[in-house]
């Protein structure tokens, strides 16, 4: 592979921001680290992190140079791309992002599925929620990313590549509740359980119930919560109702611990999205949305 090793292990030690993860990661040992780090830093007159007992920080010069890092690094990546083998079997790797529902319960079995058709292809996964993901394409710290929120930056492109339903559950155990279907006028006597600013799930469901008239400050907030799992711990300890995507339940429907409350005049669904910088993705990386294209609802 075409690269300026010590970048990549700047870049490494940036984003891990440990020397030690950043050589077990790149296979070499953390000497090997550490002195690469400081030839960089004599030859570039600064030093790149703060120092402060086990733990490092970028200092303002080592951002910088992650920025330029990340810029050198992709244009290598889409030079090898331009100069690969496409009668050879597809090698190399993908920086990937995905968003909070996506990584947990979307892309485990596509990546299995995929590493097992593409062997010599390596990913690596950074999770976050929908604006984190978005803020790691932008910085070029990845490839692509896979979001659950709707288009909402210019400088990104986006397209959808699987339609996901959210619905109201709430735990089968909840003896207070027992109907199996409301109106949407009913929303605000429920008492919800909603996730964290940010979230590309709760943009849906405030975008969906807009459509009904309603807004978050005329619910019943019960509580916010930054992941699905503790979204649905929460509820099987409680008498609260949430939106949650279908493909994050289907272990408690099929185990009887949640249960779907229809909502007779209210659908919560969106697509689920690829973002990636505009003209930016490679030979691999739409090999990968094929694959995934080719196994969705879409």
């Amino acid at each position: 592979m075409i690269t300026d090793f010590r970048l990549k292990v700047f870049k490494t030690v940036a984003d891990r921001l440990s020397f030690t993860r950043a050589a077990r990661e790149l296979f070499i040992s953390q000497p090997a680290v550490t002195k690469q780090i400081g030839e960089l830093e004599k030859q570039l007159g600064t030093n790149l992190f703060l120092r402060q007992g086990n733990r490092i920080s970028l200092t303002p010069q080592g951002e910088h140079l992650l920025e330029y890092a990340n810029r050198i690094l992709n244009l290598y990546g889409e030079l090898e791309d331009a100069f690969a083998d496409r009668t050879a079997p597809p090698e190399g790797e993908i920086r990937l992002g995905a968003s909070t529902t996506i990584a947990q319960y979307v892309l485990p079995g596509l990546l299995a599925r995929f590493r097992k058709r593409y062997p010599g292809i390596s990913l690596q996964v950074e999770n976050g929620n929908t604006q984190q993901i978005e803020q790691a394409v932008q910085e070029a710290r990845i490839d692509f990313g896979m979001i659950e929120g709707m288009a909402s930056m210019t400088t990104l492109h986006y397209e959808p590549f699987m339609l996901d339903e959210l619905v109201l559950v709430t735990a089968t155990s909840n003896t207070s509740f027992r109907r199996d279907e409301i109106r949407s006028a009913e929303l605000p006597e429920l008492p919800l359980v909603i996730r964290e600013n940010g979230s590309g799930t709760l943009d849906v469901v405030e975008k969906a119930l807009s459509t009904r008239g309603l807004s978050l400050k005329k619910l019943r907030i019960d509580m916010q919560l930054g992941s699905t799992e503790s979204i649905k711990r929460y509820l099987l300890s409680s008498g609260s109702f949430a939106f949650l995507s279908v493909h994050s339940i289907l272990d408690e429907l099929t185990r009887g611990q949640l249960r779907v409350v229809e909502i007779s005049d209210l659908r919560v669904e969106r697509r689920l999205h690829f973002v990636s910088m505009h003209g930016r993705t490679g030979r691999l990386c739409e090999l990968f949305k094929q694959f995934c294209l080719a196994q969705s609802n879409y």
